[in-house]
């Protein structure tokens, strides 16, 4: 069995030289259409899975999910009811980075892809069963006949584009997390944001926009790491 290349000697070859572009380009046109309508659903399914994370985080620390919402303005909300508090909090904004590192890494082969898509679409389909509101439950919806309009491409046609989209749809969440973290807690300063609640409960002196500076830089930390962890995988 090879070990893993962890310090890239002999980067970077044919695939892991296109895999570095296509990310280049995903995030410049990202950035490109930031405040366009074309990525209003991919920034929606960020929004999902930081709602989601925080549920997780409730499931795993024995409370109870009473509901989500995503709103159209790409805000969100997770209904909880006991759990760990703390650990809940945090759990929106680096659930969302960390999902977006392991969708990046999914997408870097083709099984793994698909093991992305299929439980991007079950925690869809597990979430409109919750969903408080239409945004949400559209949301679920579309973007599960949106997957399996993918993979039927995939599996049926020429289109081979899977892979393709699991790591847009990586890159955006992982560049959205790090973007709301600092739209949120650090620019603007939300008082009603995860990290001004997780200061008030914290007994370390840090206040809202520093544990917003903490939480991108975790953020910032889980992107670098797919793009490093994405090469090793390729070489």
């Amino acid at each position: 069995m090879t070990s893993p290349n962890w310090e890239l000697k002999n980067c970077c070859d044919r695939d892991q030289k296109f895999f570095l572009a296509t990310v280049g380009i995903y995030s410049l046109v990202i950035l490109a259409l930031w405040r366009t309508f074309l990525l209003t659903p991919f920034k929606l399914i960020t929004v999902f899975l930081h709602e989601a994370s925080h549920a997780i985080a409730c499931k795993l620390t024995c409370g109870e999910v009473m509901g989500m919402e995503v709103h159209a303005n790409e805000g969100g909300v997770t209904q909880t009811r006991g759990g760990v508090y703390w650990l809940i909090l945090p759990a929106g904004y680096l659930g969302s980075s960390f999902w977006g590192m392991l969708l990046i890494l999914a997408s870097t082969d083709l099984l793994t892809a698909r093991i992305a898509a299929g439980c991007l679409a079950a925690a869809l389909l597990i979430v409109l069963f919750i969903a408080k509101n239409w945004t949400l439950r559209g949301l679920c919806i579309g973007f599960i006949v949106f997957l399996a309009i993918v993979w039927l491409l995939q599996e049926k046609t020429t289109v081979r584009i899977l892979r393709y989209v699991i790591l847009f749809i990586g890159v955006m969440n992982s560049l959205f997390s790090v973007y709301d973290i600092y739209d949120d807690l650090i620019s603007r300063r939300v008082n009603s944001s995860d990290a001004e609640k997780f200061a008030e409960i914290c007994p370390c002196p840090c206040n809202g926009v520093a544990w917003g500076v903490i939480w991108g830089m975790i953020s910032f930390t889980f992107l670098s790491a797919s793009v490093y962890l994405g090469l090793v995988i390729l070489s």
